[in-house]
């Protein structure tokens, strides 16, 4: 998609891009704010997309359904795809907190109402500071004296990007309900550091989750899909662990003697609350 009406420039472009395929290049040219809207456009409803299943997530939960198996079923339906189908904590990052914000901006300026894409603002930035509410409920709703270890402060693994990450809005209201905070990211700390105050960084998982009353996974980084469960619980105070993105199984959490809380699944790992 290139946004330009100057035939020059749609010959350089096409000359660009002819060596990465070895039919023509799929280029779709149009204007300047066509190309601005089609990308805006697309961003807003990927993000849309999102904040719907984190919805549907939260009424699975209500009624003992198994969010991942419902986006896996829709998502056979090729009319919606599976991408973007992933509960979890809420978007964040550099492009669809931006860019819907913008579009919706844009919009208003104009006296259009976007109200789908409002929605999808508003959703997400409730969902994120909920995320705390649902580590309290592993608690009896409550969090004061407890101790929580954090894994995964970036909005999104592989990057030091903590643009909007989930992960500041979750530790604030962590603090807010009286809990102190350990954190390990594999590339985040460094920019978490000046944007997470009163939060102690640790060197790794394990010694994030030494002494912790809960675990709580953000983001879904490769070095947490295979922890030590075992080792982990053994350093932990109490194991309990709050898996914002879905990365284990609760039945194999329950084997190894965790209560385990996931994202718009069923409550089958260990005991319901403590």
């Amino acid at each position: 998609m290139v946004g330009t009406e100057d035939e020059r420039a749609k010959k350089v472009m096409a000359e660009i891009y002819r060596p990465l395929y070895l039919n023509r290049a799929p280029i779709l040219y149009t204007s300047r704010r066509t190309a601005e809207l089609i990308k805006y456009a697309a961003n807003a409803f990927l993000a849309t997309k999102i904040t719907f299943i984190n919805e549907i997530a939260d009424l699975a939960e209500e009624l003992g359904a198994d969010v991942q198996e419902v986006a896996r079923g829709i998502g056979l339906d090729n009319r919606i795809g599976s991408k973007f189908l992933h509960a979890g904590p809420g978007f964040g990052g550099s492009c669809f907190p931006k860019d819907t914000r913008a579009l919706l901006k844009t919009a208003q300026d104009r006296a259009v109402p976007l109200r789908v894409v409002e929605a999808v603002i508003a959703a997400n930035d409730i969902r994120k500071r909920a995320m705390a509410r649902k580590v309290a409920a592993a608690f009896a709703g409550s969090l004061r004296g407890k101790t929580i270890a954090v894994l995964g402060l970036t909005f999104k693994p592989n990057t030091d990007d903590m643009r909007e990450a989930p992960s500041i809005p979750l530790i604030t209201a962590l603090h807010d309900m009286g809990a102190s905070v350990r954190a390990f990211d594999p590339a985040g700390m460094e920019q978490a550091k000046e944007l997470i105050p009163n939060v102690v960084f640790c060197d790794g998982p394990y010694s994030c989750a030494e002494g912790a009353d809960g675990l709580v996974i953000v983001t879904e980084w490769e070095q947490f899909r295979a922890l030590d469960l075992e080792r982990i619980k053994q350093q932990m105070a109490c194991p309990i662990l709050i898996d914002l993105r879905n990365i284990y199984a609760g039945e194999d959490m329950a084997a190894h003697g965790f209560l385990y809380l996931g994202i718009g699944r069923p409550d089958r790992a260990g005991p319901k609350r403590l």
